[in-house]
């Protein structure tokens, strides 16, 4: 499936790239590994983040919180 672009922001604050300025992402999670869960073998138990990935660039940025919300956007 392809992935669909989307406009981020925490409350009125709009995010934007820090690479390019661009403010069109795609949306994936990220799994924040530990190095004693994955020892554990317990790695699935560790926090995750939302990686927004820059659609003009491909830069990623992570998010941990979770005021972060999402809207489509139109490339």
């Amino acid at each position: 499936m392809a992935p669909k672009p989307v406009r981020a922001a925490i409350g009125e604050m709009r995010i934007t790239c820090q690479v390019c300025g661009s403010d069109v992402f795609r949306e994936r999670d990220v799994l924040l590994n530990s190095v004693g869960l994955e020892f554990m073998k317990m790695a699935w138990a560790d926090e995750t983040a939302t990686g927004l990935i820059c659609w003009r660039c491909g830069f990623v940025h992570l998010f941990v919180n979770r005021d972060l919300k999402l809207s489509r956007a139109d490339k």
